[in-house]
């Protein structure tokens, strides 16, 4: 399902924890009242346990995202890393509208096919909207929420109701850019140097899929992910906040805000990282996600 092109890019990974994930992608295909057509949706699993975890990644990211904090729970969990609907490696067809509430009804989808049973369900920065929000409407699926650095706390941007051709175009042609990736990427981390090529390629190689930016232009202007502040003391399962130090892509006031308004939460600082625990810190985020666990 992968095309040429991305195969081919891949083959410049250097980093193993890189290479063995993309290697272990695989696709389903899911009925969907989202589109006339079954959707190829990506994912990689591996491990055994009678609760399965599912991670979810960040806006314009994919399951690569999880390339180090995957290998070090396998051992103890079955893992999901999925790509979310409109996002990663999956099917992007020109009929379907991409939203936060076609990514949850994707989500439940996946879920019902591929696992039918209450998971851990794993969510980072965007990925933790997508995962309270599926948390709070099908909370018999979950069984234990961990946030990491996870978004879900701000009002929707304005300016996604106003984009519109060629505004979406040039929007969309600007984070294509690698200089423009690159930037964010190093914005991401506390010690920039994990920024490296490979992590590049990793960010990149998604962009690549057909009707990558119509897809992201169409989730844009949807409104995206809203604050979710209202509704966190709804939230039944027992929840893990993950929180960098160091986090300038959002900050760290919305982890007091997360541990204090989820009833059954418990708040973890990572020193000396930033917005991607998973990534920057991945031993230590996998540590307290298993100390959790027990």
């Amino acid at each position: 399902m992968l095309s040429s092109n991305i195969n081919q890019s891949a083959k410049k990974l250097t980093e193993q924890s890189s290479i063995e994930l993309f290697n272990k992608i695989k696709f389903v295909n899911l009925p969907s009242n989202l589109s006339t057509q079954k959707i190829a949706s990506s994912y990689a699993t591996e491990g055994e346990s009678d609760t399965p975890m599912v991670l979810l990644h960040g806006f314009d990211s994919s399951l690569l995202e999880y390339r180090r904090l995957f290998p070090l729970l396998t051992d103890k969990y079955q893992v999901w890393a999925l790509d979310l609907f409109g996002f990663g490696f999956s099917d992007r067809t020109v009929e379907q509208s991409f939203s936060p509430e076609g990514i949850k009804t994707h989500l439940y989808n996946f879920w019902s096919k591929m696992i039918n049973k209450p998971m851990i369900l794993v969510g980072a920065s965007m990925g933790g909207a997508t995962a309270i929000d599926f948390c709070l409407t099908y909370p018999e699926a979950v069984d234990k929420l961990i946030l990491l650095d996870s978004g879900g706390l701000t009002k929707k941007p304005i300016m996604s109701k106003f984009l519109f051709p060629p505004l979406g175009f040039l929007a969309t042609e600007f984070l294509r850019n690698l200089k423009v990736r690159q930037s964010i990427s190093e914005t991401a981390y506390c010690d920039r140097t994990y920024a490296n090529p490979d992590a590049l390629i990793c960010a990149a190689l998604h962009l690549e899929c057909e009707n990558w930016n119509k897809a992201l232009i169409s989730f844009t202007k949807s409104g995206g992910y809203g604050s979710f502040a209202s509704n966190l003391p709804d939230i039944k399962a027992e929840t893990l906040v993950i929180w960098g130090k160091n986090d300038k892509i959002l900050g760290t006031k919305p982890a007091h805000k997360f541990a204090q308004m989820i009833p059954h939460s418990k708040l973890i600082w990572i020193d000396n990282c930033g917005h991607v625990p998973h990534l920057e810190k991945a031993a230590i985020t996998a540590q307290h996600i298993l100390d959790f666990l027990e």
